[in-house]
């Protein structure tokens, strides 16, 4: 509302109901909206964290203690916690991993920076100071990371496990992190000196039964499709492949016709020409030399007779990325119309066989020509269990992926936090100006990530950072230093096997401190009014019509 000459008439700029927090109110509401967000999860991190369960308005339970997962479950409204939700989806996306750490990171940059704006320090002084100290972080955890090769296996798995603490995968630990690393190994390309890994080509393939320790890797693809015929062949070996994105069937006219057939002879050779051309379909299959058909789309009942009676084995209404991954297994082409394949066209392996896992049949596809895309096939003994498995694989590749295609890593259990902390302090001396309290403040909020570990621990958070800042101090100063959960000790992590990769701690960092500076950049909040659910009946609520109400009328 403003007021127009001499104060006296009122303007209205803004729409009635609409909703305005201005200036300090504005940025703690979305402080506290944020930190909210934070702590939903940070009773999850670390190896002693506690599960979430999630329930959704239809029903179905989720357990987890994986951060993403968690924050993409919650139907979040406030839109500065909603921006606190992105942090964690890009480090998913990113790095995998990190993503409960990057919220709490979050959270915490917030909660200092509430108490700087208290004290009258401008919210960009504040943004300006956090930019800074996140650069400097940038340079503190290259300097406290360790080179990783991909003949170090050992290493390797020691990130999976890692990744894996936490989570409920029983006492499977180790068996998934060895799966982990020989499946990165397996697509991992070399481009230009460097590693290029691409974790769309592992095919995960979930199927209740069994147990956690059932799981395999197959040098493969799993399609998880049956044979459409029972009188098709179980399993066809050296199998010359054929994959189709179009369809088996007789394809409908693009515009609606009609044939008028008044002549019962004509209605038979009408009915020939239909099975005639179906047939044709199958044929040119076996004239190519396809012994095996893999169609994205319908197979029509006659054609699959053939198919059968042509000794080919086929499945059908494959997902559009099954079959981009079999070209790449296979070597063979996509084609959209079988008139137009040839025997060039087709992929081989050296076997393909249907195979019953648990109540259903699947379709597995070995020894391909370029085994650069593979399967897992994860097993479990109920449903929850074995999405919690799926959920600790896919960490896990993510982050011996990213520790291949970076090179670095560096140790766990708060070690990097605690010496970013230190470093960031006596940087800021050094800064001088007010820009110096924010990154003082941006240095406490790293000691967040070691206190949240030992609460959920059960420990003296205090005691526990108090040990960790005079192990990395001092004559025997170890920047590996850090929490032995069991007994609340300093110890060094790389001897624990605690060990992480770097682009998870340089991501998360990074994306806390933008998200920060940009709700501390927020000073205005201007919430328009929702507009009112539509009354039963549609416009007008049923009403008859001109009895909506006069208008000029209040």
């Amino acid at each position: 509302m403003a007021y127009g000459l001499g104060g006296q008439q009122p303007i209205i700029v803004l729409r009635e109901g609409t909703e305005r927090a201005k200036n300090k109110e504005a940025q703690f509401n979305n402080i506290a909206a944020a930190r909210a967000v934070a702590d939903a999860v940070r009773s999850t991190l670390g190896p002693k964290g506690m599960d979430k369960m999630l329930v959704d308005s239809l029903g179905d339970v989720v357990i987890t203690n994986d951060g993403v997962t968690i924050l993409k479950e919650i139907d979040v409204q406030h839109p500065a916690a909603k921006m606190v939700v992105e942090v964690a989806k890009t480090q998913d996306n990113e790095c995998g991993d990190g993503t409960t750490s990057s919220v709490i990171l979050a959270g915490e940059l917030l909660k200092k920076a509430e108490s700087l704006i208290e004290q009258n320090i401008h919210p960009t002084i504040i943004a300006s100071g956090y930019r800074m100290a996140a650069e400097k972080s940038m340079e503190i955890l290259d300097t406290v990371a360790v080179e990783v090769t991909p003949d170090n296996v050992d290493m390797l798995k020691k990130i999976a496990r890692t990744a894996m603490t936490g989570k409920s995968v029983g006492g499977q630990r180790d068996f998934l992190a060895d799966l982990a690393v020989k499946a990165i190994k397996m697509v991992a390309e070399k481009k230009n000196g460097k590693y290029e890994i691409d974790v769309e080509n592992i095919k995960v393939e979930k199927k209740t039964g069994g147990s956690i320790a059932d799981s395999e890797m197959i040098q493969g693809i799993i399609v998880d499709k049956e044979r459409v015929h029972p009188r098709m062949p179980k399993q066809v070996k050296n199998a010359k492949i054929a994959l189709l994105t179009g369809s088996l069937e007789i394809k409908k006219t693009e515009v609606e016709a009609k044939i008028q057939i008044r002549d019962p002879a004509a209605m038979q050779r009408f009915l020939d020409e239909e099975e005639s051309s179906l047939k044709h379909m199958a044929d040119k299959l076996k004239e190519i030399g396809a012994t095996v058909v893999f169609c994205q789309k319908g197979i029509d009942d006659l054609v699959q007779h053939y198919l059968a009676k042509h000794n080919i084995y086929a499945c059908r209404r494959l997902k559009e990325s099954d079959m981009e991954k079999l070209s790449k297994a296979t070597g063979g082409k996509l084609i959209g119309n079988v008139v137009e394949m040839e025997s060039t066209d087709l992929g081989t392996a050296e076997l393909v066989d249907d195979r019953k896992i648990g109540e259903e049949s699947m379709t597995f596809i070995t020894g391909c020509k370029n085994p650069k895309a593979i399967s897992l096939m994860l097993r479990g003994g109920t449903e929850h269990v074995i999405e919690e498995v799926d959920r600790a694989m896919h960490d896990a590749l993510r982050v011996v992926g990213v520790t291949l295609e970076d090179g670095k890593a560096v140790p766990g259990g708060g070690a990097p936090e605690i010496e970013l902390s230190l470093r960031l302090a006596s940087y800021a001396s050094s800064v001088g100006g007010r820009e110096q309290l924010a990154i003082e403040a941006f240095a406490q909020a790293m000691e967040a990530i070691p206190w949240a570990l030992a609460e959920n621990a059960g420990l003296d958070a205090m005691d526990v950072v108090i040990k960790l800042k005079s192990a990395h101090e001092g004559k025997k100063a170890n920047k590996n230093a850090g929490l032995n959960l069991n007994n609340g000790e300093a110890i060094d992590m790389l001897k624990e096997n605690v060990i992480e990769p770097l682009r998870v701690k340089t991501q998360a960092v990074k994306s806390a401190s933008e998200v920060a500076n940009m709700i501390l950049r927020i000073d205005d909040v201007i919430a328009s009014r929702k507009a009112p659910p539509m009354p039963p009946g549609g416009p007008g609520g049923g009403m008859p019509p001109g009895m909506g109400g006069m208008p000029g009328m209040m």
